[in-house]
């Protein structure tokens, strides 16, 4: 089952408050993608149809003006449920609010994973007040999203994405299910480290292939680490596709071809987008299972 847990929607620019103009990475800039990607629902849908289950990502930050809401995901998870799994977005800058947004979100909306963007809405990633926030995802047992993007805001905080950050959350919630974006990107080699040490923090690789040369090195960082079980994949949707995703993936040997570069076995990438995503970060499969079919043989008896 191929899960693409990385992905977002929005209906209008002004959804990305003051990231509005800054929304595409680096690495696509000169590609011919417009500032501000289209990303409906109906977008959405047909990028990821090469994925059987599909993560949407929620985005609430006080600090950009900048909010797509858990309801407007909600809404949209519920429309396609068998699919679909919806993350909620919480800003900790303000924990009291980002806690009552939590427990709406999971009680009332039915989302089953959590979202946060420290560099984009301007807090410590083990400030306090985050804390206190991720005191109640782990009394949930929902899984919690560490954005980490900087290159597609000008205004994110690039302190605050440094994935040695969040040695201090996987230390005081070991039971925490960590999910750190984009394998850290540019800052892979301290994510690669952080899953070496704990054992419930992965990352996902959206947005990574956009820098295939850099995305090959972070990679075999994680083979020669021994924590390729820990890598999730994600198309991070409007820049990416499902399918375009994993044909780069599959590609990324490329740079290894008639050299002494040494190659990230196949298998190992298969596996990235074939792992059981949802079993990993403790998310039940509600979706449908197929009913067995009758037994339809015709036996003939002689007379």
């Amino acid at each position: 089952m191929i899960v693409d847990c990385h992905t977002h929607i929005w209906s209008s620019e002004e959804q990305l408050g003051r990231a509005v103009g800054q929304t595409v990475p680096a690495g696509q800039a000169g590609r011919g993608m417009p500032r501000c990607p289209r990303a409906d629902t109906e977008a959405h849908l047909l990028a990821t149809q090469a994925a059987n289950r599909v993560f949407v990502l929620a985005l609430k930050s006080h600090y950009l003006d900048a909010e797509v809401s858990n309801d407007e995901v909600a809404a949209y998870v519920r429309s396609h449920p068998t699919r679909l799994i919806g993350f909620a977005a919480v800003d900790p800058s303000r924990p009291k609010e980002a806690i009552d947004d939590l427990r709406r979100a999971h009680e009332e909306m039915g989302l089953r994973g959590v979202t946060i963007w420290p560099a984009a809405q301007d807090f410590h990633p083990a400030h306090s007040a985050a804390m206190r926030v991720y005191t109640e995802v782990c009394r949930r047992e929902m899984p919690l999203l560490f954005h980490q993007d900087i290159g597609s805001c000008q205004s994110a905080i690039m302190e605050f994405a440094r994935p040695y950050l969040v040695d201090e959350v996987a230390r005081e919630f070991p039971t925490l299910k960590i999910v750190v974006s984009q394998l850290g990107y540019p800052w892979t080699e301290e994510a690669v480290a952080l899953l070496a040490k704990h054992r419930n923090v992965f990352a996902d690789i959206s947005g990574l292939l956009d820098y295939p040369w850099k995305a090959y090195n972070a990679l075999l960082a994680a083979f020669q680490a021994g924590v390729m079980d820990r890598l999730l994949f994600g198309s991070n949707f409007p820049y990416g596709t499902t399918a375009t995703c994993i044909e780069s993936l599959y590609s990324i040997n490329q740079f290894s071809h008639g050299t002494a570069l040494p190659a990230i076995p196949r298998e190992q990438l298969r596996q990235i987008v074939e792992r059981d995503t949802l079993n990993l970060l403790g998310i039940q499969d509600t979706a449908p299972q197929p009913r067995p079919q009758p037994d339809t043989t015709v036996i003939r008896i002689e007379d």
